[in-house]
C-alpha cells in the first residue's frame, strides 16, 4: 500500500477537548494529516467546521486514532499499514426502547473517541417544550467537545402531552407520563450496550429540558453527577419537596429578559435568585459568591454575561450562575439565535468544563472514583421533628454542624465533640430545613 495520496487533514481551526473538559489549542504551522484512506474507503466527516474525518474505513475494516493533546506538530502523518489503528468511528444513532407501553425514542452520538470497554462519561441533553431530540442535537450542540473529550452524548425525545405538544412531564398538569422511570430505563440500556461510566451520568437541557434536569437531580439523584439548566428552573413546590441524596453540582445559566420563563419567576416557576439559594444551601457552599463580567466580545448580540461561582461546598461540589443582563430564552453560544442570544460565552463548552470536574462523589480531584473511603455514618431523629433533634455519629472527632433554612439562611451550627448529641429546635418555625453533618446532608421538617 503507498503512502501518498492517503491522508486527510484536520484544519488549524479544528477545536481540541482534553477528557478533563479544558479547551486544548495545538500548536499547529500548518495542518495535521491524519486518517489513512485507501482503497474501499468510504467515510462521514463532522467538526466544528465541518472538515474532521471522522470515519475511514480500509480492507474492510474501520479504525480511529486517538488525539486528546498534540503539542508543536507540523505535520502530522500516518501510513497506511496493516496494523490495526484503534476502534470504532463517531456514530450517530436513532435508537428505541419501550417504557411503560410506549415506544421512547433518542438519538445517541457516540464519538470516535470513545473505546469499547472504556468506560465513558454520559450525558443526558433534554430538549424544550415544543421542541425534539433533532432539534436539541444541532441547537444545544455537544458533538464537537465529545469528540475530543470522549464523553456520549442522549437526545432522549420527550412525548407529546394533552396539549399536544413535546414534553418533559416535570408536574405542570399537562401529562402522567413517567419520565423520570423512562430516563432511568434509558441509562440501563446504554448501559447494557456502551461501556458507561456509572459515576459520571450527567444531565443537561434548554426551557423545559432544563425543568427536567432539576427534576432529575431531586428524583434521580443516584444516578445523575451533576446536572446544568439553560433557560429552566424549578417549580415553587420543588423548593420544599426535593429530595436529593447526595450533594449536587448545578449550573443555571439564564437571561434576566427572557420571556418564557422569567428571570423572577412566577406562581409556578420559582426565581432564578432562589433556585440557587436553594442548592447553595443543601450543598452548604460559601456566600457570597465570586462574581466577575465575562468580556463583552460581541457587542451586537444586545447582552453581556456576569459569572457566580458558590464555592467549597460539601465534598468540593459547586453551584454555578451565568446571568444573561438582557438575555432573552436562549442558548448562549449557539449559531440559531439572534438578538439577546449571548455570544460572549459558549453554553456547551461551559457545562461540560463544569460537568467534567464531578462524578458522583464530588469533586474528581479530591475524590477517586475508584478508590473511594466509605463513608462514616450519620443518623439524624427524630424526623419529622417537634422539639429535639438527636444527632449521632460512628466516630469521635470534632464535627461541625449547621441547620438553615431552604434559603441559605443559617439558624444554627456549631460543632460536636461527641459521638452523639442533641439540637433544640423547638424556637424555630415549622417547615423545612436543611442540616449540615460533617459532609452530609439531611431535610429536616419541623412540625
Amino acid at each position: 500500500m503507498q503512502a501518498g495520496a492517503c491522508f486527510h487533514r484536520i484544519n488549524k481551526d479544528t477545536e481540541f477537548f482534553s477528557p478533563s473538559g479544558s479547551q486544548v489549542q495545538p500548536a499547529l504551522n500548518d495542518s495535521i494529516y491524519l486518517w489513512p484512506a485507501a482503497t474501499n474507503t468510504e467515510g462521514n466527516y463532522k467538526s466544528p467546521s465541518g472538515d474532521l474525518g471522522a470515519k475511514r474505513g480500509f480492507k474492510g475494516k474501520q479504525y480511529h486514532l486517538i488525539f486528546p493533546y498534540f503539542y508543536s506538530m507540523k505535520h502530522f502523518h500516518f501510513i497506511c499499514s496493516s496494523a490495526y489503528l484503534f476502534s470504532t468511528a463517531q456514530q450517530t444513532i436513532n435508537g428505541s426502547i419501550l417504557h411503560d407501553g410506549l415506544q421512547r425514542d433518542y438519538i445517541l452520538y457516540v464519538p470516535a473517541s470513545y473505546v469499547p470497554g472504556t468506560p465513558a462519561p454520559l450525558v443526558l441533553n433534554f430538549h424544550g417544550y415544543t421542541s425534539n431530540a433533532f432539534e436539541q442535537m444541532f441547537y444545544g450542540d455537544f458533538r464537537p467537545i465529545a469528540d475530543t473529550a470522549g464523553f456520549l452524548i442522549v437526545h432522549p425525545n420527550g412525548t407529546v402531552d394533552q396539549l399536544g405538544n413535546t414534553h418533559w412531564n416535570v408536574g405542570w398538569g399537562t401529562s402522567n407520563v413517567d419520565d423520570i422511570g423512562f430516563t432511568s430505563d434509558l441509562i440501563d440500556s446504554l448501559s447494557a450496550q456502551y461501556a458507561i461510566d456509572q459515576n459520571r451520568i450527567y444531565s443537561t437541557g434548554m426551557s423545559n429540558g432544563g425543568f427536567m434536569s432539576y427534576f432529575l437531580a431531586c428524583g434521580l439523584s443516584d444516578r445523575i453527577a451533576a446536572i446544568a439548566s439553560v433557560t429552566g428552573s424549578m417549580n415553587v413546590t420543588q423548593l420544599t419537596t426535593c429530595d436529593p441524596q447526595h450533594p449536587m453540582p448545578v449550573m443555571e445559566i439564564h437571561g434576566t429578559s427572557d420571556p418564557t420563563v422569567a428571570y423572577t419567576g412566577n406562581i409556578i416557576f420559582a426565581p432564578i435568585p432562589s433556585v440557587l439559594a436553594y442548592w447553595v444551601a443543601f450543598n452548604a457552599c460559601h456566600t457570597p459568591p465570586d462574581q466577575n463580567s465575562i468580556p463583552d466580545i460581541n457587542t451586537g448580540d444586545g447582552c453581556t454575561a456576569e459569572h457566580y461561582l458558590y464555592a467549597n461546598g460539601t465534598n468540593g461540589v459547586e453551584v454555578e450562575h451565568y446571568k444573561i443582563i438582557n438575555g432573552v430564552h436562549a442558548w448562549p453560544g449557539s449559531a440559531f439565535g439572534g438578538v439577546g442570544t449571548n455570544q460572549d460565552m459558549n453554553a456547551s463548552k461551559e457545562i461540560w468544563r463544569f460537568f467534567s470536574k464531578y462524578d458522583i462523589h464530588g469533586l474528581i480531584q479530591t475524590t477517586s472514583t475508584s478508590d473511594h473511603v466509605k463513608p462514616h455514618s450519620v443518623l439524624v431523629y427524630p424526623n419529622p421533628v417537634n422539639t429535639t433533634i438527636t444527632i449521632k455519629l460512628d466516630y469521635d472527632k470534632p464535627t461541625h454542624y449547621m441547620l438553615s433554612t431552604l434559603f441559605g439562611q443559617v439558624v444554627m451550627s456549631g460543632n460536636s465533640y461527641s459521638t452523639t448529641y442533641d439540637l433544640d429546635v423547638a424556637g424555630l418555625s415549622p417547615g423545612m430545613y436543611v442540616l449540615h453533618v460533617g459532609e452530609k446532608n439531611f431535610k429536616i421538617i419541623k412540625q
